[in-house]
């Protein structure tokens, strides 16, 4: 660790000391414990997300989309239709709404990881997913002190948690997430993929990012529901925001989704609703087991590289399973949507 990062360390433990914060020191005493005992890391792999950098805002990029898609073009697509909304509902100015409509006309033609509109600067950016494990591959569960909602309802269709990933700056040297989080930056600087299971091509590029995009921003934790394959551990359901969304979408799926996807017969869904019943039972509980699988709920932590010019964009590397396209009607200067037939 350079002399550098001992200072920066060295910084956030005396703003600890100064907020005099019982609850930080919890947390930290949290990683501290989780460090020791869940040492090593499985790689997920890369996210994607959308940032904005607005100078009426300041000069900081912030999140603009969460960073949690698989792959560029969904973001590329998501900022589409974040775009075509601007112009169809947010403002009267046909110039304004003309130069937000050409920024659509190029993310439906070309997989482009940046658009300038209005002097805002908006871009796909790349991250990399992982979870802490121990050497038998266990997946570290939620922490105590991670957040959980006011209201932990098992409703159906209940509103989820708002992803903490909206509006976020991307700052990589915050003073107020503890020296922890700092030693976790500190040793993530020098990050790259390696071993043979990954595409030389994929290996070189991973490298040329460590000197490009040498600084580390932490995303804030997020909590995966994982299925145990012979193989390893794969994701079965979309992030959520905290460990009880996670538990209920997992419910929920058991419920009442993989019910109605896989087309259970009776017997198997009288299984999964009774394995679904004891699992909610048990309130926070990270594991459940039905019909020879097994499901964990686990924390991810995810990290984004930064340059001298903001966020990593995606790499060449990273695929995409299909291309740009139109997603929405025609819409005039004048604000006409015109419904093609």
């Amino acid at each position: 660790m350079t002399h550098d990062w001992q200072q920066q360390i060295h910084a956030l433990h005396a703003e600890m000391i100064r907020r005099d914060d019982p609850a930080a020191w919890v947390r930290e005493a949290d990683a501290v414990d989780a460090s020791v005992l869940y040492p090593g890391f499985a790689l997920r792999g890369p996210v994607f997300g959308v940032a904005v950098q607005d100078p009426a805002v300041g000069p900081e990029w912030r999140v603009l989309k969460p960073v949690v898609n698989g792959m560029p073009q969904m973001c590329r697509d998501s900022l589409n239709t974040h775009l075509w909304f601007r112009a169809k509902d947010d403002t009267d100015d046909p110039a304004v709404r003309r130069e937000l409509l050409a920024a659509v006309d190029v993310l439906e033609r070309e997989s482009v990881n940046e658009v300038e509109v209005c002097g805002v600067r908006y871009r796909v950016v790349r991250g990399d997913e992982f979870t802490r494990c121990d050497d038998e591959n266990r997946l570290e569960p939620p922490r105590p002190t991670d957040p959980e909602p006011a209201d932990r309802t098992w409703e159906w269709r209940a509103e989820h948690t708002p992803s903490p990933d909206l509006d976020l700056p991307l700052d990589p040297e915050p003073m107020d997430d503890g020296p922890m989080a700092g030693a976790l930056r500190a040793g993530l600087r020098g990050f790259a993929y390696r071993g043979m299971r990954f595409p030389t091509e994929v290996r070189r590029e991973s490298e040329q990012a460590v000197g490009s995009h040498p600084q580390i921003v932490l995303l804030p934790t997020c909590f995966a529901v994982v299925e145990r394959e012979r193989t390893g551990w794969e994701p079965a359901l979309a992030l959520q925001a905290t460990p009880h969304d996670a538990r209920r979408v997992l419910y929920d799926a058991m419920i009442e989704m993989w019910p109605m996807l896989y087309k259970f017969d009776d017997e198997t869904k009288a299984a999964y609703k009774k394995a679904a019943e004891e699992f909610r039972a048990l309130e926070r509980a990270d594991e459940a087991r039905v019909a020879g699988r097994r499901f964990q709920v686990c924390r991810v932590e995810r990290m984004i590289r930064m340059g001298p010019d903001g966020p990593e964009t995606p790499r060449p590397s990273d695929v995409d399973e299909y291309g740009p396209m139109k997603i929405h009607p025609t819409l005039l200067e004048d604000g006409t949507v015109v419904f093609e037939e």
